[in-house]
């Protein structure tokens, strides 16, 4: 009969991965999808949305209606922002796009500019002081977004898809990437105004571990499951939420 052997764990001789961390966020393994039919199957292949050709013209169709549309409140912004804080009418900001490329996204002012951080890292919070009144206003609306239309038609962004960090972006303390260990994994489509992460009420701040993962988990979600119809749907309900409900800070 053999012997048996039992070993004893010292939990104070296990050296964490990172400090203080508590947990590891893994993605669950992807399985390829079948469609039964009869006794026959047959597999279904998926279209990435930066591959969809539909998804492009869509794009571009909406964003030059949707720019010709707001072609009046975009002037009366850009007219408010110049008159009560001195500093350009747009903000510029270099932030990750399709394939990890960089890309320079526009948005119209909120903060002052002796306060501002042109690398995003600082997030901005409720009540963040460096917030201009007009700035509120827009942000509160999100109608601070309406310039990244020239990003989609320029072919930086899509309307839809995943919202684009800075680099170096921090969540729960530590580089989005060491939290995430797929997070790049997002970069496989273009950049959206708005996104599934975001009217699913993953949006503000990443300070909180399992929401700043949450979003990344949304973020892959849309890119399988992707579909014209939920670009549409995500659109309406951003519609509903930002601009007619006013969520964002």
């Amino acid at each position: 009969m053999a012997a048996t052997l039992a070993a004893r764990l010292e939990q104070d001789n296990i050296a964490p991965l990172l400090p203080e961390r508590k947990f590891i966020s893994v993605r669950p393994v992807e399985c390829e999808r079948y469609r039964h039919r009869s006794r026959y199957r047959r597999r279904t292949f998926h279209i990435e949305p930066a591959a969809s050709i539909r998804k492009r013209l869509f794009d571009v169709v909406m964003a030059g209606a949707a720019l010709t549309f707001f072609a009046p409140l975009l002037l009366a912004i850009a007219v408010t922002i110049k008159l009560t804080s001195p500093g350009p009418v747009l903000f510029f900001q270099y932030r990750y796009g399709y394939r990890n490329r960089r890309f320079k996204i526009y948005k119209f002012r909120s903060m002052r500019v002796d306060a501002g951080d042109t690398t995003g890292v600082k997030q901005t919070v409720e009540g963040d002081r460096r917030v201009t009144w007009i700035g509120k206003i827009l942000r509160k609306t999100s109608l601070d977004e309406i310039p990244q239309l020239l990003n989609v038609i320029k072919g930086d962004m899509s309307l839809v898809g995943p919202r684009p960090h800075v680099p170096g972006m921090l969540a729960a303390n530590l580089p989005y990437e060491d939290l995430v260990p797929y997070y790049f994994q997002r970069h496989s489509a273009r950049p959206g105004i708005t996104g599934l992460a975001q009217i699913s009420g993953c949006r503000g701040s990443t300070v909180e571990a399992r929401r700043a993962i949450s979003r990344i988990d949304y973020d892959l979600d849309y890119i399988e499951k992707w579909s014209l119809r939920l670009d549409i749907t995500i659109i309406l309900r951003t519609v509903r939420s930002e601009f007619l409900s006013g969520s964002g800070f």
